[in-house]
């Protein structure tokens, strides 16, 4: 996506690895958000690192400029002071500068009358569909390209500027061939032992580089890097052999960090052209909790130690390690990383959609997730400016997040397990926030089990056994998934969901918006209903048949239930008396839920239109489980909510909530009421509008064929990310970089109406649009393209192997080509590859 002028104010650009950590490029070129030491870090800036090039003609410096745009005016701090120094605002840079991003890679093209050459800086991410360990290299890489648009021929450089973070007495910076390398040099024990490089990966030409800026107060320090990059040629080295500058009572408020350079110089006739490759690379191994003193002293309490290794810590040995390795693999890397993001953007759905789907992806590498140790993939549900939001992959919110299953599933099946292991109670209660140091068990007496994250949980088992085709691992955990749907009707369940195995919860129901449901209500009880339908499949293939029949027979009482019971007036709502008291009463609940003033439960969806009224089916429909609602009553609530909760513009809207959509921005709120239906005290963020809750409903009517819709869904979430008001590459709710919007990736899976079932070797498309159509796909180990015209369909295969044995199409077409391979018909609908 291009964007110029004021929407340059508020991008970052993440870049780095899954679980390891991300280095921002902002709009206009500054590197931003150092995200790379184990916390979360906006705003923040090391030192003065940037990129700079120079033009040289007869040996005399014609420009030097850094690789940067204006600073935006809307980024002038209110402090009296202006920008700080680290931003080099006062500095020579370009005047025009356009950002293309289309992650995992982005592009800034900078030009201006005075510089002798067009330039550009490219930021790219490992990030690899099915390949988990290279998309988890601490690895953050920026390409410079010049050409010379002249008619003479210039000597151009390139330069990377590397500031050392650390400023304790053993901190050490040193070049080792074509890398900057700079450590804490504190002990292997310590949280701070930390190193992090510049690497020059490629790049032909007179390679120069200076180990230290000179040592001085004030601006001593940048006064003579200027100077030395305006007398043109190599640079001289500069290394020093003492320690820092001391600090003293008048220099210390002018000490300054060490910094290095890396300088690659080279000729261009005019019209030709050059890349030079950097690779910044980080290695901070080891974590602790510092969040939640309560785990740590239980984890004290079991002999667990409050310290790990991140994954990619047992991997490389330091930052050189990791730099060595993709240097090696930078090529075949950046073509694998390429290819996918051509395959992305191939795609012909709605340009918003996909601009969502591939901005979200970025949310794997920011500090909101995390791999352990042992590889297992755990997530916050987002980030503060400098801690985590909300620990311990919650089940309910991680529910939402569609990208990582198909794009490594591995990593997403690593969730299940940790959450199996460790979340689930001896009960079959799944508490949804697995606590870190990995090996805290759940317990009863943990805070209550989330209906919709268990639900959910049993689902996304489902799902992500369809797949992998992984029987082995579907036995493995399918006592723990099994007990997750048995605790609905447990006598060990203190919330009493469905004790009369009904098929409809009727307890007290704990969900996403971090209250609780009393009685029945169609969101919660259509995740119970898509759970049992998940677990009969499950229970067939793994010849469980007493459960199977257990299964069936709550099924077939409760979907007739929720589909007469709990739909109204063309909505699916909930069934409570609002005047009775008892309902809280019976669970000691009416301090935190009774309304005194007026007589009423508060914090319930009443005969309330609330967005995932119909959740439960529309995860049933996108993992292949077939109706549970009746699919006239589903398009006619997701039409009600189009109706009623999508509000063009905020301004005459109230809303106490938080306020994600304000002024003349457009969203989908979460829960309307005809004022006589309107509860005093309504559900909790009842007005909100949350960007996972609004994909997941554009994904939800792209199923249904409403992809008109959908797109206006679309339109209006990607206005509010635009680079002027927010930062495209970071869509916020509890916390910025979000895990629930990207459900985002989610609209994909459903327009295409991609079927996977590689327990039979198959998968299919069923596009809900008609005529030429084309989308990326992916289930993890094998990802490309499938494309429709009138001439016949393509199933192309751009990484990885494909072990299927049968394309299913529900349409007709005149031909069916498998990479290329002309396909005989089947059976109907099928094609046998």
């Amino acid at each position: 996506m291009k964007y110029t002028d004021n929407k340059l104010s508020k991008i970052s650009f993440p870049v780095g690895g899954i679980g390891a950590g991300c280095i921002g490029l902002s709009g206009w070129g500054a590197l931003i958000d150092w995200e790379i030491f184990n916390s979360p870090n906006k705003s923040s800036t090391l030192g003065v690192t940037h990129f700079a090039v120079r033009a040289e003609k007869n040996d005399e410096v014609v420009d030097f400029r850094l690789l940067q745009g204006d600073i935006p005016l809307s980024f002038y701090p209110g402090n009296g002071y202006g920008p700080s120094t680290s931003y080099l605002s006062g500095w020579p840079h370009f005047e025009n500068c356009e950002f293309n991003g289309s992650f995992p890679t982005a592009r800034l093209t900078l030009s201006d009358a005075r510089f002798p050459g067009k330039p550009s800086l490219n930021a790219w991410s490992p990030f690899v569909p099915g390949d988990s360990r290279t998309a988890s290299m601490p690895v953050a890489c920026f390409d410079i390209d010049i050409t010379n648009d002249t008619d003479e021929e210039y000597t151009y450089s390139c330069i990377g500027v590397l500031s050392n973070p650390w400023h304790g007495a053993n901190r050490k910076s040193e070049i080792r061939e074509r890398t900057i390398f700079c450590e804490s040099g504190e002990a292997e024990t310590s949280l701070l032992a930390q190193d992090l490089s510049l690497t020059l990966v490629e790049g032909d030409g007179e390679f120069s580089y200076q180990t230290h800026f000179y040592r001085g107060i004030w601006m001593d320090y940048l006064e003579m890097y200027y100077r030395d990059a305006m007398r043109g040629g190599n640079f001289i080295e500069r290394k020093y052999t003492d320690e820092p500058i001391p600090p003293s009572e008048s220099a210390d408020v002018y000490k300054k960090s060490d910094h290095s350079l890396l300088c690659i110089r080279f000729k261009l006739r005019p019209g030709e052209s050059k890349r030079t490759r950097f690779a910044f690379s980080w290695n901070a191994p080891l974590r602790e909790n510092n969040w939640n003193a309560k785990s740590v002293e239980r984890a004290k309490q079991l002999g667990i130690p409050n310290r790990w290794r991140n994954y990619y810590a047992t991997q490389w040995n330091n930052s050189l390690d990791s730099a060595n390795e993709f240097s090696r693999r930078h090529n075949e890397i950046h073509k694998a990383v390429t290819a996918f993001r051509d395959a992305l953007f191939s795609t012909t759905m709605a340009e918003s959609v996909i601009e969502g789907a591939s901005a979200n992806l970025s949310t794997l590498i920011s500090p909101t997730c995390l791999r352990l140790e042992d590889g297992t993939f755990y997530g916050w549900e987002g980030v503060g400016t400098d801690k985590g939001s909300c620990e311990g992959s919650c089940t309910h919110v991680w529910n939402y997040a569609q990208a990582l299953p198909f794009l490594f599933p591995d990593l997403e099946r690593s969730m299940r397990e940790a959450n199996f292991k460790y979340g689930v109670d001896e009960n079959g209660g799944s508490h949804f926030r697995i606590l870190l140091p990995l090996g805290i068990k759940a317990n009863p007496d943990d805070f209550r089990p989330c209906a919709d994250g268990q639900f959910g949980d049993v689902m996304k088992s489902y799902r992500d056994w369809k797949i992998s085709g992984d029987n082995e691992w579907l036995s493995k955990w399918w006592p723990v998934i099994r007990s997750l749907v048995a605790y609905a009707w447990s006598d060990k369940n203190p919330d009493r969901w469905d004790p009369d195995r009904s098929g409809i919860l009727t307890g007290r129901q704990h969900h996403t918006l971090d209250m609780e449901l009393f009685g029945a209500n169609a969101w919660l009880s259509s995740h119970y209903l898509g759970a049992l339908k998940a677990a009969v499949e499950m229970a067939l293939a793994v010849e469980d048949f007493d459960f199977v029949a257990e299964c069936d027979e709550v099924l077939m009482r409760g979907t007739p239930r929720i589909n007469d019971e709990l739909f109204e007036d063309g909505l699916f709502i909930q069934n409570i008396d609002l005047k009775d008291k008892s309902i809280p009463d019976s669970f000691d609940a009416s301090d935190k839920y009774w309304n005194d003033e007026v007589g009423e439960i508060k914090y319930q969806i009443g005969k309330g239109c609330e967005i995932d009224s119909a959740l439960g089916q529309f995860h049933a429909s996108l993992y292949g489980l077939g109706d549970i609602l009746d699919p006239e009553k589903v398009k006619s609530h997701l039409l009600s909510v189009y109706k009623r909760n999508y509000i063009p513009k905020m301004r005459d809207f109230f809303n106490p909530w938080r306020n994600f959509t304000i002024n003349d921005e457009a969203g989908v709120i979460m829960c309307t009421w005809d004022n006589e239906d309107l509860p005093a005290i309504p559900l909790s963020y009842n007005s909100e509008t949350m960007n996972g809750f609004e994909w997941t409903y554009a994904a939800h009517l792209a199923l249904v064929g409403l992809t008109d819709k959908a797109t206006e869904i679309a339109n209006a979430i990607r206005n509010r990310y635009d680079g002027e008001k927010r930062n495209p590459w970071n869509e916020i709710e509890c916390g910025n970089n979000y895990a629930r919007s990207m459900a985002a990736y989610g609209v994909i899976v459903a327009w295409s109406g991609f079927h996977f079932d590689m327990p039979r070797k198959e998968i299919g498309f069923a596009p809900k649009t008609a005529g030429d159509f084309t989308t990326f796909w992916s289930i993890g180990t094998a990802w490309g393209t499938f494309s429709v015209s009138a001439d016949g369909c393509r199933l192309d295969v751009i990484s990885g192997e494909l072990p299927i044995e049968t394309l299913r199409l529900d349409f007709s077409t005149p031909a069916v080509y498998f990479n290329g391979k002309l396909l005989a018909k089947g059976e109907e609908n099928c094609w046998n590859i």
